[in-house]
C-alpha cells in the first residue's frame, strides 16, 4: 500500500503543473466506501456526497439549521408531523425535477431498504407522505427530537428515483450514483480517485467556482503533505497532527482546524458471529481490563500532538450531553492483571483491526505495547478502512479501531452503535435496558431531562463496555494558499460554497 501512495505521489509531482486552473483536486485519508448515500458507512464518503448530493436541511458553522432542498419546516401541536415546503428549482443529475414525491421515494428506500444504514436513524418513522409536489409530511410514532438532525445528513440525501427504482442492485446505485448536488458523478477508480463535474442547472451554481472536483485517497499522511505542497493537491483532509509545526512554517500553506463532533473508537465483537464465540473480548471484564491498559491521554500527546482530547465518552466537550459522571479512565496495569486472572485470561490473544494509514498504525503499534504490560499478546491487522468495515459488519474481527465524524444530535453519535437493532452495531452487543433508555431520549425535547436519560444508559454502557472512546476527533486541514473562502465545520464536512483559487 505504501508502495502504491508513494507511487501516486510522484505521478501528482509530474503533472502538478498540467492541472487546468478550475479543477479541484482533494488529498483524502481513506477510500470512501459504497457512493450510495443509504448505504455509506465512512467518513470519506460524507465529503463526496457534500458536493454531490443536496439533502433537505443542513447545518451552518454554528451547528444551526439552514435550508437546503427544504425551503422551510414546521412541527404540529404534538410533534408528529413534521412538514416539510420543498423549493421548486432544484432537479437531479438526470434532468429530472425533484418534487415531493421524490423525497417520499427516497425516504422509503432508506427505510425499507435491506442494507439500508439509515433505518436506525428513521426508526420513529411511521409513513412518509407528499400530499403536493411542493409539501412532504413525515408522521412518526411518537416525538422525535433527533428527526431533523438525521434529515441534515446522510439520511435527508437525496438520489434521483430513477436511478435506485430500476437499479438491478442496491450496490448498482453506489457505482452511478445520481444526485442534485452542485457537482455530478463522472467517475471512480477504487483506491486511486472520484471525479465529479460541475452541475450547471444546479440552483445555485453561481456560488460554485469549480469545473471539476477530484477526490484522491493517498493514505500515507507524509506523501498526502507532498503532494499539497507541490501543487498537487489543493486541500488536505486530516493533517498528521506530528506536521503541524512544519505547516505553520510554510507560507505556501494554511492551517485550517477545527475541534470535531466526532470520536475514534474500540468496538469489541461481543455476539457477532462464529469469531465473537472465542473472542476473548466476549468477556467484559476482559474489555475492562484492556481499557485499564490505554493511557488515553500518551495517544493524544504523542500520535496527537496534543490535539486529540481523551474521550471516555460519546458526547463531545462542546456538547451538553457531556456528563462529569464519567471522567477518562486512567490506565492501571495491577487492576487489569487482576481481571484477567479474574476472568481466567491471564494472556489473552487478540488482534486488532485497524485502517491502513499512518495515525491508525502509530496508534495501533501504541496500543500494542500499552495492552502487552497487563499480558495482552495484541496482534495487528491493517486494512483498508471500508474493507475493514465490510468485514466488521460480517462478525469478522474481534476489535477494531474505527472513527466517527459525529452529529449535531447526541442521539447520532451513540444509537446506531448500541442498541440491539442499531445498524453500526458491529458488536451485536444488546441490552434491552439500553434501547429502552435511548428510545425514550429520542422521544424528549427538555435538554436536563434528556442529559439525565442519557446519564442513566451511559452507566449501564461504562460497565458493560461494547464500545471504549479514544479520543475527540479534531478536523486539521490544510489548504494551498491559493485557495480562498475555505471554511471548516465542526462536522468535517469539505463545503465548497463559495470557495476559489485567487
Amino acid at each position: 500500500m505504501k508502495r502504491m501512495t508513494l507511487l501516486l505521489g510522484s505521478l501528482l509531482l509530474a503533472t502538478a503543473t498540467a492541472g487546468q486552473a478550475q479543477e479541484l483536486r482533494i488529498g483524502m485519508q481513506d477510500d470512501p466506501d459504497t457512493l450510495d448515500p443509504h448505504r455509506s458507512r465512512t467518513y470519506a464518503a460524507r465529503i463526496v456526497f457534500t458536493s454531490m448530493c443536496d439533502k433537505l436541511v443542513d447545518i451552518d458553522a454554528k451547528l444551526q439549521f439552514v435550508p437546503r432542498l427544504a425551503e422551510s419546516w414546521s412541527w404540529n401541536e404534538d410533534n408528529t408531523q413534521l412538514t416539510f415546503k420543498l423549493r421548486n428549482d432544484a432537479v437531479f443529475h438526470d434532468g429530472t425535477k425533484f418534487d415531493a414525491s421524490a423525497a417520499k421515494a427516497n425516504l422509503d428506500r432508506a427505510l425499507t431498504l435491506p442494507a439500508s444504514q439509515r433505518k436506525s436513524e428513521l426508526a420513529s418513522v411511521k409513513q412518509v407522505d407528499a400530499p403536493d409536489p411542493a409539501t412532504l409530511v413525515i408522521t412518526v410514532n411518537q416525538p422525535d427530537a433527533t428527526l431533523l438532525a438525521q434529515l441534515s445528513d446522510r439520511a435527508g440525501m437525496m438520489l434521483s428515483p430513477k436511478s435506485f427504482e430500476g437499479a438491478d442492485s442496491a450496490s448498482d446505485v453506489g457505482r452511478q450514483p445520481v444526485c442534485s448536488g452542485p457537482y455530478k458523478f463522472v467517475e471512480r477508480v477504487q483506491n486511486d480517485r472520484i471525479v465529479l463535474e460541475k452541475f450547471n442547472e444546479y440552483y445555485d451554481a453561481k456560488d460554485f467556482a469549480f469545473s471539476k472536483v477530484v477526490f484522491l485517497p493517498i493514505p500515507d499522511s507524509t506523501v498526502r503533505l507532498s503532494n499539497l505542497r507541490s501543487g498537487g493537491i489543493e486541500i488536505l483532509e486530516r493533517l498528521n497532527p506530528s506536521d503541524v509545526p512544519q505547516v505553520k512554517d510554510d507560507s505556501n500553506l494554511e492551517l485550517n482546524s477545527v475541534n470535531g463532533l466526532g470520536f475514534r473508537q474500540f468496538m469489541f465483537n461481543v455476539n457477532n458471529g462464529e469469531r465473537s464465540k472465542t473472542n476473548p473480548f466476549n468477556d467484559k471484564r476482559v474489555r475492562q481490563a484492556f481499557q485499564l491498559t490505554i493511557d488515553r491521554q500518551a495517544i493524544g500527546d504523542v500520535i496527537g500532538g496534543g490535539i486529540f482530547p481523551p474521550a471516555q465518552q460519546p458526547f463531545p466537550l462542546a456538547s451538553p450531553y457531556l456528563s462529569d459522571k464519567f471522567p477518562v479512565v486512567k490506565p492501571d496495569i495491577a487492576k487489569a492483571k487482576a481481571l484477567l486472572k479474574e476472568a481466567g485470561m491471564e494472556s489473552p490473544k487478540v488482534e486488532l483491526t485497524f485502517a491502513n494509514n499512518t495515525i491508525e498504525a502509530s496508534t495501533a503499534e501504541m496500543v500494542q505495547a500499552m495492552a502487552a504490560q497487563a499480558g495482552f499478546q495484541v496482534s495487528l491487522r491493517p486494512t483498508e478502512y471500508a474493507a475493514m468495515l465490510a468485514d466488521s459488519a460480517k462478525g469478522n474481527f474481534q476489535v477494531d479501531m474505527r472513527g466517527w465524524s459525529g452529529r449535531v444530535d447526541p442521539d447520532g453519535n451513540i444509537y446506531s452503535f448500541v442498541t440491539c437493532k442499531g445498524t453500526l452495531n458491529d458488536s451485536k452487543y444488546c441490552n434491552p435496558k439500553v434501547d429502552e433508555l435511548l428510545n425514550k431520549a429520542r422521544t424528549v425535547s427538555d435538554q436536563a431531562k434528556r442529559k439525565a436519560i442519557y446519564d442513566e444508559a451511559q452507566t449501564i454502557l461504562q460497565e458493560d463496555l461494547p464500545s471504549m472512546y479514544i479520543y475527540y476527533q479534531p478536523w486539521p486541514f490544510v489548504t494551498h494558499k491559493k485557495v480562498q473562502g475555505f471554511d471548516p465545520y465542526p462536522d468535517g464536512m469539505i463545503r465548497l460554497r463559495g470557495v476559489s483559487f485567487n
